[in-house]
């Protein structure tokens, strides 16, 4: 090969390599300008950056509609969006305590728009008061595994995330429980939304997920009323406005045969202009700036609630698939109970100051439980739950909160 040739074969190739450098340097480059982007603070995209400086965050996507998974967090769905990065987050996360890295004595509210815990809290059957102690805050723990435990990432897909979890637990009453949680977490498409809630979805942006709550019993005791048993809880924390009211349709007939509407006697009486029942629905100021909680029995119960942010314009619908047959759900009062077993089958919250002035929040909650679970050794119970966001023009959203919740939206924003 004559020299001229060698160098001009060198020089190629120099050129070829400084070219690749250049192209890896400047994908290098793209994907920093990417991570480095500034998202407005409420924004999805701001909160999945937060996460992701802190934490393994499973992102679950389909199209614009976007759901942030932590298996760290017991795999909970943090927050989501239906309109990418750029729209609104929905779910409250409390950055303080995620920033800080502390890990709190009694719980950690981290926040999530849906999380899994185990009931009951009180009574005598509790999981949160250890044998010998009072109903008393000092005494009071959520269990490590549904608090600071991480659940194993089984398997994922763009859409699905599925995890597990072998726990220990020991009620009041000194009975103890070995069980197994499965958590599937997969976000739907327009058409899978449309079907499950039989209504035409496709004129409004919408995110949706579903999860499959599996819990099984793996002791070589059957859980009984005797000594206790446990249920499956779900609890979103949602981000409150001025304008946030959950409504909640309850199952119509007299106080005598299906009891009252409405328990509201969690925290103490809520006044008459934070909570209204109105032709079989339940109407629940949820700004985020007066503690109170509600709880609907399970005779009362419907498959269906939901939430309407008239300053933001979002539309939230939560879909509990209830067992078919009547069941007993476990009652987590705060003392020694006469029926452990007389508790609500959902539930929502509403955060505000407590007596110091001090507040984790602001959010609101909705909550669903499974029925109390009289599982024999190697059976199984799986709680399913779907939550879906909404956003578009009243008229549009209207349309759905008449099929779904049986009222306007107008008549939702003339309540409080």
């Amino acid at each position: 090969m004559s020299k001229i040739k060698y160098l001009a074969i060198l020089l190629i190739g120099l050129y070829s390599c400084d070219s690749g450098n250049q192209n890896q340097t400047k994908k290098e480059d793209s994907k920093e300008a990417v991570m480095k982007k500034e998202y407005k603070q409420g924004s999805y995209g701001y909160d999945k950056q937060f996460l992701d400086s802190k934490l393994d965050v499973v992102e679950l996507s389909n199209g614009k509609a976007k759901v942030a998974v932590i298996p760290q967090y017991q795999g909970r769905v943090m927050t989501s969006s239906c309109k990418g990065d750029e729209g609104m987050s929905y779910g409250w996360i409390n950055y303080d305590l995620i920033k800080s890295g502390e890990v709190l004595e009694h719980m950690n509210g981290y926040g999530g728009e849906e999380r899994f815990w185990i009931g009951p809290e009180g009574g005598q059957f509790s999981v949160f008061f250890k044998k010998g102690t009072t109903f008393d805050f000092e005494n009071w723990f959520t269990p490590k595994e549904i608090d600071t435990e991480a659940f194993k990432l089984i398997s994922k897909t763009e859409k699905s995330a599925s995890l597990e979890k072998y726990m220990n637990l020991e009620n009041m009453s000194g009975t103890k429980f070995s069980l197994k949680v499965n958590r599937d977490v997969n976000i739907l498409g327009t058409e899978e939304i449309s079907n499950k809630l039989g209504v035409d979805v496709s004129k409004v942006d919408e995110v949706a997920y579903e999860t499959v709550n599996k819990l099984t019993n793996t002791g070589d005791n059957a859980w009984n009323k005797n000594s206790g048993e446990l249920s499956i809880w779900l609890l979103g924390m949602l981000n409150p406005s001025p304008e946030v009211t959950v409504v909640i349709p309850v199952k119509q007939g007299s106080e005598e045969e299906l009891g009252i509407e409405v328990n509201d006697n969690y925290f103490g009486k809520i006044s008459a202009d934070r909570l209204k029942t109105e032709n079989s629905t339940v109407f629940f100021k949820a700004d985020g700036k007066s503690r109170g909680k509600i709880g609907i029995s399970p005779k009362r119960a419907k498959s269906i609630l939901g939430s309407y942010d008239a300053e933001n314009k979002i539309l939230t619908i939560v879909q509990v698939v209830l067992p078919k047959e009547e069941s007993k759900y476990v009652n987590s009062a705060w003392e020694l109970q006469d029926d452990p077993f007389s508790g609500d089958a959902i539930n929502s919250y509403n955060d505000g100051p407590l007596e110091d002035g001090t507040q984790m929040g602001p959010f609101y909650e909705i909550e669903s439980s499974s029925p109390a679970l009289a599982l024999k050794p190697g059976e199984s119970y799986a709680h399913i739950q779907r939550t879906y966001h909404f956003e578009g023009s009243e008229k549009e959203l209207d349309v759905l909160a008449k099929k779904l919740l049986g009222v306007s939206i107008e008549e939702i924003k003339k309540q409080f």
